[in-house]
């Protein structure tokens, strides 16, 4: 492994694949413990802008993407059936119809304001779904320009931390229930959502991030459907990527109770780590000056799409009779 201040070292190949895994590894460890002293700032976040920044050499394409679809697979032992039907047809319906509205609202946006395909669908299925985490799942079967995926990032982070201080200030005078689940269906990142609904005290928190994982869920389905319309134009994957799959099965895993909580705890950590891990190696495939490309466009898009996920998600509470 070099690691060389010269960029066009960039695509050298790796050494070995043990030591691309301890550099991707390596970069992961730096922004957990970043995020552990600055919690308001994601793991997921930091490590694609440590990526950004260090001038890693090598190839890390291959050991980027096995991280990432452990990662999500892992993903799945977070949230449990019993919980989703914990909150309601009302609330789940709500979930439905506003990740849906807003992954093909946004999508409409970005068409209508020129944005390039790539990083609309990046920031459609961020701002929808789970913000860091869902794009770089996305990327995995779209194979959209990396300087689209880490500006995608870039934008989801900006505006969910953003929504930290809008969605208590415009909720204020609502209940702490009716908050707790407009933050987990409005703002993008899990870590976002509890800063969100901290304001309404540990019940909303608890509620918000249930309903923020329910919304996870739909990275399965709707990650499969672009993996399947991907087929129609090129090389013909399977419809349902294993790694989704695998996602679909932890969840039921989880149902079943019979995983004690130590095992659960673990699997959270190794989901973050795993994460963190593929976002560093997106990172060190970032060209920084591309990324700012998306300029102004990239930021009304964002704008426009915060903005929709949250009318949706407050129309949709009130109209299910959800609130």
């Amino acid at each position: 492994m070099t690691w060389l201040p010269a960029a066009g070292y960039r695509d050298r190949p790796p050494t070995t694949t043990l030591l691309t895994m301890w550099v991707v590894l390596t970069g992961a460890a730096v922004a957990l413990a970043i995020n552990y002293f600055v919690p308001v700032l994601s793991a997921l976040t930091v490590a694609v802008l440590l990526g950004v920044a260090v001038p890693v050499h090598a190839d890390l394409k291959q050991v980027t993407r096995r991280f990432l679809r452990a990662g999500v697979v892992l993903l799945g032992l977070q949230l449990s059936l019993s919980e989703v039907t914990s909150l309601g047809f009302g609330t789940v319906i709500a979930v439905v119809v506003t990740v849906l509205t807003a992954f093909f609202g946004t999508l409409g946006l970005a068409r209508l304001l020129g944005v390039s395909r790539g990083l609309g669908l990046m920031v459609a299925t961020g701002f929808s779904i789970c913000g860091a985490s869902a794009i770089v799942a996305m990327d995995s079967v779209a194979r959209t320009d990396k300087e689209d995926v880490a500006a995608g990032v870039t934008l989801v982070t900006l505006y969910g931390t953003l929504a930290i201080g809008l969605v208590p200030l415009i909720g204020s005078g609502m209940g702490s229930e009716f908050l707790g689940k407009w933050a987990g269906l409005s703002v993008h990142e899990v870590a976002q959502v509890v800063a969100a609904a901290s304001p309404a005290g540990a019940a909303a928190v608890g509620i918000a991030v249930v309903v923020k994982l329910t919304r996870v869920v739909l990275l399965a389905p709707i990650v499969a459907g672009v993996g399947f319309f991907q087929r129609q134009d090129g090389p013909k994957p399977p419809v349902v990527p294993l790694f989704v799959a695998g996602f679909l099965v932890m969840i039921l895993v989880r149902s079943t109770g019979i995983l004690p909580p130590v095992v659960l705890d673990g699997a959270k950590l190794g989901t973050t780590v795993l994460l963190a891990a593929a976002m560093f190696g997106l990172g060190t495939t970032v060209r920084l000056r591309q990324v700012l490309r998306s300029g102004r466009k990239g930021l009304v898009l964002g704008a426009l799409s915060t903005a929709l996920v949250g009318a949706a998600a407050f129309g949709t509470l009130l109209l299910s009779g959800a609130a």
